[in-house]
């Protein structure tokens, strides 16, 4: 197999963890794969190198101050791998086989960084290159970051350009847990999770991988969460698997929503949760749900509109705190997954268009990495063909 490892600040903290990656290491050369490693910063280095530029520095200088946290940890562990017999070297910005480049606009160069991670690639029977995370080089030789979570980015990327086999993400959790460990009792480690589940997750907080590194995950590219307790980097921990697509979507079939306005609604604990089973107990399907201060709105399949708004009445009458039950049906619903990482920048992506073209918006819901726009039926092939324009 040809692996590339990512060993995370905690798994690095270290001398006997870097022994500990080190050992890792080597097992799995001297079982015949290859294996490249990405490195992070030993424990907090760059947090607290971060913390100590009480000056106003600028970018560049920020940027090469920062890098001394891998820097020093690829060094590291570099020496631990040559005191096993294991022949390594260490790659950082502005040596000669650095792969990963960035442009003018600091995003990564993607046509020249495939080329050095090919060439790279190439040397990995006789080597073990370890490479700064986080980091990356422009065509100037500046050195140039990643943001945040950027050594995950500089693995995942890795493993794509490097055609590897699988990344092993090293860290200090047992893979995906059903929970943090340290708030819920019980929390048990997931086996597998799709890259759409948790890149859902690492958008709303989950720090196992993150989100910019799924974007390069490929369908037969593996990727795997370890604890670097474990010490083996070819078995344990979760897999993740597929990979995420950007996706325009139009339902085609028109829907409903069914409105529910009352006296704050909001600070009604329990109502959201009675007013949905209402629906559900009757299998209804609930497509989605929008809140506002006074109201409540569900959009179910349009002939199951009526009998929602029977059972929604049904409800009211007997609940002071709720008003009245309305429906506005003959609604569209497209749904845009993916786009630009950043939520706020891909809802206004998707809004804008509709916006400039007068079209009515029902509502805008949005998740971690998704929105969906609620729009008359009979502009839907016009919303639609204005989103597909954006993307």
């Amino acid at each position: 197999m040809r692996v590339v490892a990512k060993f995370g600040g905690t798994s690095l903290g270290s001398g006997d963890r870097i022994n500990r990656a080190a050992d890792s290491i080597a097992a799995a050369v001297q079982q015949g794969h290859e294996v490249a490693v990405v490195a992070s910063a030993m424990g907090n280095t760059t947090d607290e190198l971060l913390d100590e530029i009480n000056y106003d520095a600028d970018s560049a200088d920020r940027a090469e101050i920062v890098s001394m946290g891998e820097r020093t940890s690829v060094r590291m562990l570099k020496g631990a791998l040559a005191a096993r017999g294991i022949e390594a070297v260490f790659l950082e910005p502005g040596s000669e086989d650095w792969p990963i480049i960035t442009d003018e606009y600091g995003e990564v160069d993607v046509e020249e960084t495939q080329k050095r991670a090919h060439a790279l690639a190439g040397q990995l029977k006789d080597v073990v290159p370890v490479i700064t995370g986080f980091l990356a080089e422009d065509h100037q030789g500046n050195v140039t970051t990643l943001g945040r979570g950027g050594s995950d980015t500089s693995a995942v990327m890795m493993g794509d350009y490097m055609d590897a086999d699988e990344v092993v993400i090293v860290t200090d959790v047992e893979g995906v847990m059903t929970g943090d460990p340290r708030v819920v009792e019980g929390a048990r480690n997931v086996g597998k999770i799709s890259v759409d589940e948790l890149r859902s997750l690492s958008f709303r907080g989950a720090e196992v991988v993150a989100p910019s590194a799924l974007s390069y995950k490929t369908e037969d590219l593996g990727v795997r969460v370890v604890h670097y307790q474990h010490g083996d980097l070819l078995s344990g921990g979760t897999s993740i698997e597929g990979e995420f697509q950007n996706l325009i979507d139009l339902q085609e079939q028109p829907i409903a929503c069914v409105t529910v306005a009352g006296r704050a609604i909001r600070n009604s604990p329990g109502i959201l949760a009675d007013l949905a089973s209402a629906i559900a107990d009757e299998d209804i399907n609930i497509e989605a749900n929008s809140s506002g201060m006074d109201s409540l709105t569900f959009y179910v399949d349009e002939n199951d509109a009526e009998e929602a708004e029977a059972l929604l009445h049904a409800r009211i009458v007997d609940d002071e705190t709720l008003s009245s039950v309305t429906v506005e049906d003959e609604i569209a619903v497209i749904r845009v997954t993916g786009g630009d990482p950043s939520q706020s920048a891909l809802a206004h992506q998707v809004v804008e268009p509709l916006a400039d073209a007068h079209i009515h918006l029902y509502d805008v819901i949005t998740s971690a990495t998704s929105v969906s726009v609620f729009v008359p039926w009979e502009d839907r092939e016009q919303a639609l063909s204005l989103v597909q324009d954006v993307f």
